[in-house]
């Protein structure tokens, strides 16, 4: 099942983390996760309120959290005990996040890789990523970005084309 199918009953502005794992998560990490967090998920509240929550693991290396509520936003509080929740279990597994400023893609097998800017931008200059090399980003904050494609896409779409100078081949 697709992110977009799981989240099919979250309105667009429906808020989403994505956390990227540096490595794929095997089987029993994704079962502690989907347990941990899920029963965080079952008490979740801010400023009192319930928050409707759910999680989706992507590719196995993708933990996405899509939140709504019924009226207003979720609170800083609401927003740092969800980020909790994710890192106490990422504590318990041994499980890496992929740092912030790292740009995630698929190489030309199809595996998810990634690196630092300036190493990308190596790979680009060496014409080992193109327009056409899949991009994900990870810093996309809503559901609605999930469903218009915005988390996975061939670089020459995303904001990678202006930051690394991709052009479409003449």
């Amino acid at each position: 099942m697709d992110a977009p199918t799981r989240f099919a009953s979250f309105p667009e502005d429906a808020r989403l983390w994505v956390y990227a794992a540096t490595t794929p998560l095997t089987d029993d990490d994704i079962a502690h996760v989907k347990r941990r967090v899920g029963a965080f998920l079952q008490d979740w509240s801010s400023h009192g309120r319930p928050v409707r929550g759910a999680l989706h693991v992507q590719e196995r290396r993708f933990i996405m959290l899509a939140a709504t509520l019924d009226e207003g936003d979720i609170s800083g509080c609401g927003i740092d005990a969800s980020v909790h929740a994710v890192e106490d279990v990422a504590n318990a597994r041994d499980i890496a996040w992929i740092p912030a400023l790292h740009v995630v893609y698929r190489d030309a097998s199809g595996h998810i890789q990634h690196c630092p800017r300036p190493q990308f931008r190596t790979l680009v200059d060496a014409g080992d990523v193109t327009v056409d090399t899949p991009v994900f980003d990870p810093s996309i904050t809503s559901v609605r970005a999930l469903r218009s494609g915005q988390f996975e896409q061939p670089a020459g779409s995303s904001w990678h084309a202006q930051a690394f100078d991709l052009r479409q081949p003449a």
